[in-house]
């Protein structure tokens, strides 16, 4: 046990070597944490997802600074990732509690005319509409395009018509 501590050190007076080894620690801790969560968590961009990126790095920094003890710490982390895959679990075979969890597409641009409620609630302009169709459809004009969505992430995603 004083070797740990001796390695670790104990509340916030730690030196460079015990900040570095709870750094590798928490580094290697976090990998884990992350394998459990899934590709899932990081790499859709959405709420769930976004929720389990900002706790898991203000939890496990707080024990790498010393400022929350290490186990009870590391133990919240594992309760949020598992949480997190409880969700998404729950999500991907209940419709209506994945609308809850993670919103649904809204529909802002369709044929020629911008939807102007579906605008305020997706809380955008039509100038970034039209920025996002430069963006990702490479068009300077609206001519060619069918529908822009609003996806559960946040980004806009811009139909082409079918010719």
């Amino acid at each position: 046990m004083d070797i740990l501590l001796k390695i670790f050190g104990e509340g916030k007076d730690l030196d460079v070597l015990q900040m570095c080894s709870r750094g590798i620690a928490i580094f290697i801790i976090a990998l884990i944490l992350i394998r459990i969560a899934g590709r899932r968590a990081f790499g859709q961009k959405k709420p769930l997802g976004n929720i389990i990126v900002i706790l898991l790095g203000a939890i496990l920094s707080r024990t790498v600074t010393g400022v929350s003890p290490f186990l009870p710490t590391v133990l919240t982390c594992l309760l949020i990732v598992v949480l997190h895959r409880t969700f998404a679990w729950i999500s991907i075979r209940n419709r209506t509690f994945s609308k809850l969890v993670n919103g649904e597409k809204i529909l802002v641009y369709k044929d020629g005319r911008f939807i102007g409620k579906s605008m305020e609630r997706a809380l955008i302009h039509k100038d970034d509409v039209l920025e996002q169709v430069r963006l990702n459809a490479n068009m300077n004009s609206m001519d060619d395009i069918e529908e822009v969505y609003m996806e559960k992430t946040g980004e806009l995603s811009p139909v082409k018509k079918e010719r």
